[in-house]
Formats: C-alpha cells, structure tokens, sequence
C-alpha cells in the first residue's frame, strides 16, 4: 500500500525524518513570540545584553583597533544588530532568499573581523548565525548554514582542537533545541486554536439545534391543534350543506373552539417546556385519556425524564389521538406507558376501522405519523404504526424513546 506524500521518509540509515521536515518552516507560532512569558523575554535580552558586552570586552583587551577601528566597530554592530533584527521579520513572513541574505550580510562582516585581526567578533557573529540558522530556518537550509559558519570558525580559531570541534557541534545542537522548544510552544498554541474554534463550532451547533427545537414545538403544537380543528369545521360545513339542524352544527362549533383553547394551552405548555418547566408525563397521559374517554395503565418505576423525551411522549400521544378522531371516531382507545430500562414506551390503540394506513400516515397536511416517526428518530428512539393484526380491528402505535 502506498503512503500519502507527508508519510514518504528518506532512505538513510538511523532515525528516517520526514521529507517535508527538511524544507518546510517551522509553524509561524513558533517563529512569533506570541505566548513567550515575560520573564523568558528579560532573561534572553539579559543573555543577548551580556554577550554583546563580553565581546566589546573582549575586543577592547586584545587592544587591535586604533583610531577608525573604533568607528568600523560601532558601524558593523549597528548592521549586526539591525541585519539581526530584519531577519528575524524575514523568517517570520517565511522569506527565504532574504533571510539567507540577511545571514550572508552578518557572515560577511564576521569574515571582515577576521581578516581584520579582531578575532572575537567574528567567533560570535558564526556562533550566531549556526544558532539561528538551525533555530529558524527550514532544516535544510538551516544546516548548510550551521555547516558554513561553524566550518568557517573551526578553520579560523587556534584553539585547542577538541575545544573548537565540541563548540562547532554543539552551538548548531543548541540552535536546534531553541527550534524544537519554540515548535512545541507553537503547536500547543494551533492546539488552544483549534480548541476554541471547537467550541465556537459547537456552541453555534448547539444554537441551531435549540432553534430547530423550537420551531419543531411551535410546528407541532400548531399541526395537532389546526388539524384537529379542520376536522370539527369539516363536520360543520358538511352539516350546514347538509341540512341539518342547527344543535349538531354547534357541537362540531363548539368542539372547534375547544381545540383552539387547547391549542393555545398547548403552546404556552410548549413554551414553559422549552424554558425548562414541564408537568410531568405522568399527569399529561391522564389528562388526555380522560379527555378522549381512553383507559390509561402506568406500568414500571416513574422517574423524570428529559425534555426532549417528555415532549416527543407528548406529541406522539396528541397526533395518536387526533388520529383516532379523524378515522374512528367513538372508538375505545386502550393508552399504556412503560418504564423501561433505559427507555420508555408509550403504546396507544383504538378499537375502531380506519382507512388503509397510507392515508392515516399523510394526514395532517403531510404530517401525521411521518412527523412522529421523525421526531421519535431525532431522539434515538423508534416508532411503529399499522392496523392491529389481521383479524383485529383497529390501529396501533407504538413508540420507544431513551429516557
């Protein structure tokens, strides 16, 4: 099986570094100093400060500049200090041929040092340059410059052998620890990013979901209490074309307005639901069957359940029971509500004809048991309907929701 490219190593012996590693940039969080405490700060310009002074020390004991070798010294300090300053914009804006200029400039004063006889200054200026090369650099690049100023010290100091080998290895090592450390601090910054982009991402998610929540209650509400009162208004208009006298027309009338009220009752169920506040299921389920005339059994142990179960438990229950009026009307209606493990079931049948279960599932402007099928799968739950058995009469609905 092949590998994606970031996965492709160079075949050497040893320890295989990625490809991309030695000529991609380290993070641009590690090449800032966003999140570098400020005592880490004062110690490096401590560091940076007592360096430049030991080498002006330095310099000055090995008594070599006279007269305008003063000002050829303080001219190449403001080029080191400003080329230094430039290069590290350069690498953080990830420019390469500037910042290996910006180095080529800062070598080339050290090599003018040399060939001056000031030998200090030149030693640091190399140092520097293999240091921050490997610190900030792409590592191939990185090491061809720790490779030229610390073969270039190593030629120019007459030193103790060992002394000048162990320095040449081991500034570039130093520079590769700083590269290492700054990349670690980057990468826990692209950490606490992503971290809080997560959150964001999921606090907006949790905002649509709530408002998705919402406008499923208020269309609930609303499809259970208009259908039910296009049915009563249905009967009137088929009375009134009818014929038929003037008290059976007012039942149906009256039935309508009765909806409307519980729909409104509803609604403001609804809205107390969404703030948190809700009866519980055990008291609704009586509420309904006694309203609809229907034997109701509680079976299992109660316990409270979530919003969302609460509230699908009450939708499934209204849209069984308008159903019920729709398509048998005065039939018995048989209501049980288990605890289960885990979930619980609400199981509501009625003992009269219907139409065949295609029409009963599109009632309701489309609604019906699809929506309730839908709200009972948003929750993890199932929901089953169809006519009771084959020699049986009547419809059944069943639904198990998590609880």
């Amino acid at each position: 099986m092949s590998l994606p490219v970031a996965e492709t190593y160079v075949a050497a012996e040893g320890p295989h570094v990625p490809i991309e590693n030695w000529t991609e940039w380290p993070a641009r969080e590690a090449l800032s100093r966003m999140g570098v405490p400020l005592r880490r700060r004062v110690m490096s310009w401590v560091v940076r400060l007592g360096l430049l002074a030991l080498l002006l020390w330095g310099v000055l004991q090995d008594h070599v500049l006279h007269g305008w070798g003063f000002a050829a010294l303080a001219l190449g300090l403001l080029v080191c200090v400003a080329g230094i300053r430039i290069y590290f914009g350069t690498t953080l804006d990830r420019r390469l041929w500037p910042s290996l200029g910006v180095l080529g400039v800062l070598y080339a004063v050290g090599a003018g040092s040399q060939l001056a006889g000031v030998h200090s200054p030149a030693a640091v200026l190399w140092s520097v340059c293999a240091i921050i090369g490997m610190e900030r650099l792409p590592l191939l690049y990185g090491v061809a410059v720790s490779a030229v100023a610390m073969g270039s010290y190593a030629l120019a100091t007459p030193d103790d052998p060992t002394v000048v080998a162990l320095t040449a290895l081991g500034l570039p090592v130093v520079g590769y620890a700083l590269r290492l450390d700054e990349e670690a601090r980057g990468a826990g910054f692209r950490l606490l990013a992503q971290e809080r982009a997560a959150r964001r991402a999921e606090a907006e998610s949790a905002a649509l979901a709530e408002r998705a929540r919402i406008a499923r209650e208020i269309h609930d509400v609303l499809a259970h209490s208009l259908s039910a009162q296009m049915v009563y208004l249905e009967a009137a208009r088929l009375l009134i074309e009818r014929g038929e006298d003037r008290q059976r027309i007012l039942e149906q009338v009256v039935a309508a307005r009765g909806m409307a009220r519980e729909g409104l009752a509803e609604t403001r169920q609804a809205l107390s639901a969404l703030r948190g506040e809700m009866s519980r299921i055990e008291d609704f389920l009586r509420e309904s069957a006694a309203s609809e005339g229907a034997c109701l059994e509680v079976a299992g142990e109660p316990r409270s359940l979530s919003a969302e179960a609460g509230l699908t438990v009450r939708r499934v229950t209204q849209e069984a029971l308008t159903n019920v009026r729709k398509h048998a009307p005065g039939a018995r209606v048989e209501m049980r509500f288990t605890y289960l493990e885990g979930e619980v079931e609400l199981w509501v049948r009625d003992r009269g004809g219907h139409a065949d279960a295609g029409d009963l599932a599109v009632s309701g402007a489309g609604y019906g048991l699809l929506g309730m099928r839908e709200r009972a799968e948003l929750l993890g739950g199932t929901l089953e309907a169809g006519p009771a058995g084959p020699e049986q009469e009547g419809f059944v609905v069943r639904l198990r929701v998590p609880a």
